[in-house]
């Protein structure tokens, strides 16, 4: 196995040197713990310049889940467009807290903090349950649905607090080995294909050309010439953005779209979103703006299942942006932290009134490999993009205005390479024994196959498969099992550890996986995971 340096800031090595060709075929690649492709890991960082820009494309990634979000359930709480911008506004700036506290006191992990569609199913709940009650106008059935939803995630994100910090996530952890991270993160990315290209063919004229400009400008241009490479590597992003959306914005004052249905309308034209008009310039959000949370245990039921999901879904997403970060995987009481962390953010969201709980964003994880660039401090530039832009409500409006194809045109790239992190990790277990590929096949299939079902099912019937006569428990049931991730997760776990483990634990790569497990199990997991400060010295190991 191919060990790197754990210098704080190591230089790009070149490829190892390949195994001798073996009969019947080419060399053979060893395993290897980290990427060798990336410019910059998690501790070394570019220049401040282009660590500005670089933030900024986070940013901007972040921004297209966060307003698709609030586009899907603000109408459907009765909001205005004004209501729909304060929303956005709300999410952004806890998206910027709490990914700041993700990166000095969480994982540590280059990870953006954004909004989760984990709790649409909960929200809907909420939303129908306001819906048959009398209100005067809609806006005020706006603002009690807001009060309920903070309701539920203030009580909701205790679950997310206890299983971390008590390290019962961590020591669940332990029972997962390469042979469970391959399918876990592998639908990480593939369990987002919906806002992947079918998203992009509600505008294709726009979606398309996106998403073909991107990978030709970013993966082939960029071998032109020599000085061109690192720009077109890092941030073609910007710039294909900015090329479609005005071709978008031509199309749109060109009169393209003046005879189209409504629908083509929305996901066309640059003048729908309503943001730039009804955005107020400077608008701080603060404490229960929407007045004193309501609390309803149906509601705080569904919502923990949301919360669970949300904890599965980080996990996977911190897998994938270690190994794209250069780093180890992360230890066991890095995760029960993260988790634990996660569930004050929750906390603090519900107190601020957003509209969602937030998990750590997939498209940013995969934004990581895509720039190669790797470094922490990255990504907290780009939560003061986020805290700015949420404040100073007109210049966020104008970007959050791009149309959805465009992002989803990214989020095509972006998942996939996520995807693809995920298969990489089976080069640690034994990728021709039969068990392996067995539970790694079933629980990729299941983990996708599972949650379209209860998709499916939930667009037809109104609501999900699980129906019996306590609401709680059909909504916990229903949000756990239309997670992919969680599925994957579930299946994995359970087959991994009880089929066939006597004398199987180097097929399923424990022996590489086990010492990045413990705190000291291996040297680098100090390097890569410790706190700024010596913060033992305020709060107590047991926590940490």
């Amino acid at each position: 196995m191919v060990e790197t340096s754990t210098t704080a800031h190591p230089p790009v090595q070149p490829p190892p040197a390949l195994r001798p060709p073996v009969a019947g075929g080419g060399p053979v690649h060893p395993p290897l713990e980290q990427l060798h492709h990336l410019h910059f890991c998690i501790h070394s960082n570019p220049s401040w310049h282009e660590t500005i820009i670089l933030g900024f494309q986070h940013y901007i990634v972040m921004l297209g889940t966060t307003v698709m979000l609030a586009t899907v359930l603000v109408p459907q709480m009765g909001g205005n467009h004004g209501d729909k911008a304060r929303a956005i506004q709300t999410m952004l700036f806890m998206s910027g807290v709490n990914t700041l506290l993700q990166t000095f006191i969480g994982s540590r992990l280059p990870t953006v903090m954004s909004p989760s569609f984990a709790f649409i199913i909960p929200v809907m709940s909420i939303i129908r349950d306001f819906a048959l009650r009398p209100f005067d106008d809609e806006h005020e059935r706006f603002v009690h649905t807001m009060r309920a939803i903070q309701g539920a995630l203030i009580i909701s994100s205790c679950l997310n607090i206890v299983i971390g910090y008590s390290k019962a996530w961590g020591n669940y952890s332990r029972f997962f080995s390469p042979v469970v991270i391959v399918p876990v993160v592998c639908v990480v990315g593939l369990g987002q294909f919906e806002r992947g290209f079918p998203q992009v063919g509600k505008c294709v004229e726009i979606g398309l050309p996106m998403l073909i400009i991107l990978v030709i400008i970013q993966q082939y241009m960029k071998n032109i010439h020599e000085r061109t490479q690192l720009m077109f590597e890092r941030f073609t992003l910007i710039l294909c953005i900015v090329v479609v959306w005005s071709f978008a914005a031509i199309l749109t004052v060109g009169g393209a779209y003046n005879n189209v249905p409504e629908k083509t309308k929305i996901h066309c034209r640059t003048d729908r979103t309503y943001l730039m008009s009804s955005a107020p310039w400077i608008k701080i959000p603060y404490p229960f703006q929407w007045g004193a949370p309501i609390f309803s245990a149906s509601h705080v039921f569904g919502m923990m299942g949301a919360t669970l999901v949300a904890a599965v879904e980080s996990s996977g997403t911190y897998y994938a942006a270690a190994r794209l970060a250069g780093a180890t995987p992360p230890p066991a009481h890095v995760l029960s932290r993260s988790i634990g962390l996660q569930g004050v953010g929750m906390l603090l969201e519900g107190i601020f009134g957003a509209a969602a709980g937030s998990t750590a964003s997939v498209e940013n994880a995969g934004l990581l490999g895509l720039t190669r660039v790797g470094s922490r401090r990255v990504v907290q530039i780009s939560s003061g993009f986020m805290i700015f832009f949420s404040i100073f409500g007109k210049f966020g409006a104008f970007f959050a205005s791009i149309p959805f194809p465009i992002f989803a045109a990214i989020y095509c790239v972006l998942f996939g390479i996520v995807a693809a992190v995920g298969i990489s990790f089976i080069q640690f277990s034994n990728n021709n024994s039969m068990r392996n590929l067995y539970i790694i096949g079933l629980s990729l299939f299941l983990g996708i196959s599972v949650p379209q079902y209860f998709n499916e099912f939930t667009a037809s019937a109104g609501h999900g498969p699980v129906k019996t006569n306590a609401g709680w428990f059909d909504e916990i049931l229903n949000t756990v099992f239309s997670s992919a991730p969680t599925v994957a997760m579930i299946v994995a776990t359970v087959l991994d550890n009880t089929l066939e483990v006597v004398n199987t634990d180097s097929d399923r790569g424990l022996a590489w996986w086990l010492p990045f497990q413990n705190r000291k199990g291996d040297v680098r997991n100090e390097e890569f995971y410790s706190f700024p400060i010596k913060i033992n010295e305020i709060i107590p190991t047991r926590y940490l």
